[in-house]
């Protein structure tokens, strides 16, 4: 597999081999190791999430606080998606800069964001299904979410009629959520994640 990182430190872009003839294929879709090399630590798999969703639906902008936040490995096994890496912490060199990957059930790419990263996505097909798994259980007095269509952001969703849940209709924008004191902070983020190098066993 490949590995790329994106413009926004602490998320990475993985693109499988597949092997595929008349049977069918194989990809190896997820390696602790190659992961591990690249991050400085292993991801800690706490929680397995699938999601399905209509084409047009965004879900997100979603955050966990720091520590321990919540890693997250995701990719596309049935139709595809725009998933979307925005940078939510405060004091960081990109706040409030975002990035997209497409991943579909042909490239098969994967995507990977540390904690303190916020994260989204827009299905482009019906059916559009995400696995994803994450480094903590969901803990819902810990998760905020940031409106998606914050014009602060400017986020470029590729529908014009996003589907949004309650929640996510109802969320706050970016300024609001800052002024309440609810986004991670980047030094924050920084040591977490250096304790996490620290914990990791040698070669990792």
């Amino acid at each position: 597999m490949k590995l790329r990182q994106l413009g926004i430190e602490g998320a990475w872009e993985i693109t499988p081999q597949q092997h595929g003839d008349s049977r069918g294929l194989f990809l190896e879709w997820y390696r602790f190791d190659r992961l591990a090399e690249e991050v400085g630590h292993p991801l800690r798999l706490a929680q397995g999430n699938l999601s399905v969703s209509a084409r047009h639906v965004v879900r997100g902008i979603h955050f966990a606080d720091v520590p321990p936040g919540q890693a997250k490995y995701v990719t596309c096994v049935r139709g595809a998606v725009l998933d979307v890496v925005v940078d939510l912490r405060v004091g960081s060199p990109t706040f409030g800069e975002w990035e997209s990957v497409r991943l579909d059930d042909v490239d098969r790419r994967a995507v990977y964001l540390a904690e303190g990263l916020g994260h989204g996505f827009c299905a482009l097909t019906d059916d559009a299904t995400l696995s994803y798994l994450c480094s903590t259980t969901y803990n819902p007095t810990a998760e905020h979410a940031v409106h998606p269509l914050d014009e602060e952001l400017g986020i470029e969703w590729p529908t014009g009629t996003p589907l949004l849940s309650a929640r996510d209709a109802a969320a706050p924008n970016l300024a609001q959520v800052r002024a309440a004191g609810l986004l991670p902070e980047y030094e924050t983020c920084r040591r977490y994640a250096a304790e996490l190098d620290a914990e990791a066993p040698d070669g990792c």
